[in-house]
């Protein structure tokens, strides 16, 4: 009878035995594959995380901008360019500028593709002594915000005064009784009041705003500028230096000062906003990785454990086969079989449990860590290595069979004449 024969029939008349064996088997390589199934599956549960938490991050962060650049609006330009000879005291204290810009650098700024500053608007400004009214005011010309090709369409932060109108400071229109709609006569021009705003507390008080090309007519200063008003950018982020160098290039007979306060205002909020995104991004990598070496933990003890209980199993189990045996293996020893033969009988029985127990302890694991994990989104399969899977395949047969290799030994060396004879 052919060995392979011997062995099929053997763990057939053996059923209870072979059926326990498998058991065992499935038990240690479920729990394996399993662990490391739930470890794969976490992995790539973190990843999604921590990808659809980067996407939410990135949105929120679109979204602040949109906000900040709100705020801003309120908040009004941050950056002035001045003519590079202009002497900062006199232009602070008394708001006098002895030197002027071409109205056109607006325009070349605009059309240079600069990318540091946005919105900008010429201005032109000058204190007066407003003659008809007995009053010391302050003359603001400005004009339409100067459009950037190819920069997105944003509301103005400050709306323009069409020509042949002005807007009249809170201090002025208070205290001299003017409204809108009045007419009201201003370096010996008559001008449309269009509007009478409500106390800043600023020398927007004493500020009355014209339209460009009026004030320019009534200061004497057609073609001319006394500063470029713009906004930073988020690409600059309160860097004055980069603001500098970039309009430096363009327009070198200008300087550029920043107002700190609305710039740095609005630069530290955006960075508090992504300092917050990127601590909660963190935060949940961290609680990801301390979850998943905890689990890892737990696995390093049991699985070992579970692994070395079944070997042990086996092993009893094959020793028990080979003790309710004897009389069998001493008819067969007494047939001719071989010692090398019985040998290989019991290992190959072995073996053969170990595969069935491997493949059914596959299937096993991945069912068990697929209903462990519902929140998986991959696929089970995929969360092990099809290396490890073809290498546990291989090895349990051969670990199967290694156990087994001490009570097949026994049944081997027996001597039949004893066996017969004592039975």
């Amino acid at each position: 009878m052919k060995l392979r024969r011997l062995i099929l029939r053997e763990m057939s008349h053996r059923r209870i035995n072979v059926l326990l064996g498998v058991v065992g088997v499935l038990v240690a390589v479920g729990g394996v594959v399993g662990s490391s199934a739930l470890l794969g599956l976490h992995d790539a549960r973190t990843e999604d995380l921590v990808a659809r938490k980067q996407r939410d991050t990135e949105q929120q962060m679109a979204e602040m901008e949109d906000q900040y650049r709100k705020i801003t609006l309120k908040m009004g330009f941050n950056v002035l360019i001045l003519p590079k000879d202009i002497n900062l005291d006199d232009f602070h204290a008394e708001n006098f500028a002895a030197h002027h810009l071409p109205e056109n650098y607006a325009d070349r700024l605009a059309t240079s593709g600069v990318v540091t500053v946005q919105h900008l608007l010429p201005i032109l400004q000058e204190k007066i002594k407003w003659t008809e009214r007995q009053r010391t005011a302050l003359l603001v010309g400005t004009r339409g915000e100067v459009a950037v090709p190819g920069a997105d369409s944003k509301k103005p932060l400050i709306q323009p005064v069409t020509p042949g109108n002005v807007i009249v400071g809170f201090e002025l229109h208070n205290s001299l009784g003017i409204k809108p709609g009045d007419t009201l006569r201003l370096l010996g021009r008559d001008f449309h009041v269009q509007a009478c705003p409500p106390e800043r507390g600023t020398k927007d008080d004493i500020t009355i705003w014209a339209h460009l090309k009026d004030a320019q007519e009534l200061l004497g200063r057609q073609g001319r500028i006394s500063s470029i008003m713009a906004l930073e950018c988020a690409c600059a982020m309160a860097d004055l230096a980069k603001v500098r160098e970039e309009i430096g290039r363009i327009l070198p007979d200008t300087k550029v000062l920043e107002l700190a306060g609305n710039a740095l205002a609005r630069a530290e909020a955006r960075r508090e906003a992504a300092r917050n995104a990127e601590l909660a991004l963190a935060r949940e990598k961290a609680g990801r990785q301390a979850l998943r070496a905890e689990k890892e933990r737990l696995f390093s003890v049991l699985v070992p454990i579970v692994v070395a209980g079944c070997a042990i199993w086996v092993g009893l189990l094959a020793y028990s086969n080979v003790r309710a045996r004897r009389t069998e293996i001493g008819i067969l020893r007494s047939q001719g079989l071989r010692a090398s033969q019985i040998l290989r009988l019991f290992l190959g029985k072995a073996a053969l449990i170990g595969a069935a127990g491997a493949v059914a302890g596959i299937l096993a694991g991945l069912l068990l860590a697929a209903g462990a994990s519902g929140g998986a989104t991959a696929p089970v399969w995929s969360a092990v290595r099809p290396g490890r899977l073809a290498a546990t395949l291989l090895a349990t047969p051969l670990l199967s069979a290694l156990v087994s290799w001490v009570p097949a030994l026994l049944a081997s060396q027996q001597d039949p004449a004893a066996i017969l004879q004592r039975e």
